[in-house]
């Protein structure tokens, strides 16, 4: 350890790269509580992230969760969502589970040409929601494990760095 008053002891790396941040969270599966869920997540990354990151990022767990609660859960508020986060030297690393009906397997299935985006009004409801999050999303994966649904994804950003709290 390095004694601060006296500049004794090992100097930290310049190049070390700072330890993953971890967020880890279960709610209940209503409205209410994926905007204060949107909130604590978005808080825990806002010093390692741009803003533009922490919008993407807010924008696809903002779809992400809703469709939980809107259509796992069908709203009916009984249930939980649990959200998991790191963030490493690569970007984000998110997973999300739930005990609600499984995902239609046409959420993830289709395939978009970023060149040729569809218009949003040719997509069925939902639609564009799911187009947003496998466009800005990357790694996206989901599984079904006994009762319980299982959707990973990773957010690439930009090498972290820690920025003053301001």
């Amino acid at each position: 350890m390095r004694d601060t008053s006296t500049g004794e002891g090992p100097a930290p790396r310049p190049d070390a790269a700072p330890p993953p941040r971890i967020f880890h969270l279960s709610f209940p599966a209503s409205a209410i509580s994926v905007r204060s869920s949107l909130r604590a997540a978005l808080a825990r990354f806002a010093r390692v992230m741009t803003p533009d990151e922490a919008g993407t990022l807010e924008l696809i767990l903002a779809e992400v969760l809703n469709n939980i609660v809107e259509h796992s859960y069908r709203d009916t508020g009984v249930g939980t969502i649990t959200l998991s986060m790191v963030r490493d030297t690569q970007g984000l690393s998110c997973s999300v589970s739930d005990d609600g009906v499984p995902l239609p397997m046409t959420c993830l299935s289709q395939t978009d040409n970023k060149d040729s985006r569809p218009s949003p009004e040719s997509l069925p409801e939902g639609g564009f929601g799911w187009f947003l999050i496998r466009d800005l999303a990357t790694n996206l994966g989901y599984t079904r494990d006994g009762n319980r649904n299982l959707l990973a994804f990773r957010l690439p950003l930009a090498p972290m760095l820690v920025r003053a709290a301001g």
